[in-house]
């Protein structure tokens, strides 16, 4: 079981859903964990009976919410002490320095911090690795308007006193490029749909799985993007 990290005060759980989504058309069995504050997934992921935590499968894909931790959810499926999670890929929805923790999150395969520009979002979201004992690799998923360089700096400066080491390649997704519209209308239909998803939008999701997967090649990735796209 490979743990992905999704961490920061952006709200994520959209992209990590889509992410899971290619992960799965690739034959992956894929848990996604909301441990934020405001449980997203609660609402924007259809459930019979939602209850304090539960597990609801969507598009194939594992959803827990409500959880603090591993061993919670091990106790909701009944895995004795010791058992391991049944999952090729659990990806997780980190948004404070207690889910972080709870989680484990240093030990992580891969960790990416998620983030947009404004205030909040970057000064929030570096406050969940106040404290830590060691340093943290995190690759950045930036959420601009347009790629700036005096964004991606001004990130850097603030970041300046934690323990993070900044991987030199960043991911960025468009900002007013109509992905927003689309996911909206995903969201009330209950539908993971990539058909209206803007170019740029789409081959940021192919290189996370690319990176995730490792030993996908990104030609079998984008078969499985065009797959989600016809509704395959």
């Amino acid at each position: 079981m490979k743990k992905i990290g999704f961490i920061g005060a952006y709200d994520k759980v959209d992209l990590i859903i889509y992410i899971a989504k290619i992960l799965t058309v690739l034959g992956k069995k894929v848990l996604v964990i909301d441990s934020t504050v405001n449980q997203k997934a609660r609402y924007v992921v259809p459930v019979i009976n939602p209850t304090v935590k539960y597990i609801t499968e969507f598009e194939e894909i594992d959803i827990a919410v409500g959880f603090n931790n591993f061993e919670e959810i091990k106790q909701y499926l009944s895995i004795s002490d010791g058992g391991n999670l049944d999952y090729d890929f659990v990806l997780i929805d980190i948004d404070s320095g207690k889910g972080f923790n709870e989680y484990g999150m240093s030990d992580s395969q891969k960790n990416y911090f998620v983030t947009s520009f404004d205030a909040y979002s970057l000064k929030k979201g570096l406050e969940i690795f106040v404290g830590l004992k060691k340093a943290i690799s995190l690759s950045k998923i930036l959420y601009s308007k347009e790629v700036l360089k005096e964004e991606d700096d001004y990130l850097n400066f603030l970041s300046l006193g934690y323990k993070i080491i900044w991987s030199e390649y960043r991911i960025y997704f468009p900002i007013e490029n109509g992905d927003l519209s689309v996911i909206y209308e995903n969201q009330r239909v209950s539908k993971i749909k990539f058909k209206k998803l803007s170019v740029q939008y789409k081959d940021s999701l192919a290189y996370i799985a690319e990176e995730i997967l490792a030993n996908v090649s990104e030609n079998s990735i984008r078969r499985a993007i065009k797959m989600i796209e016809k509704g395959v």
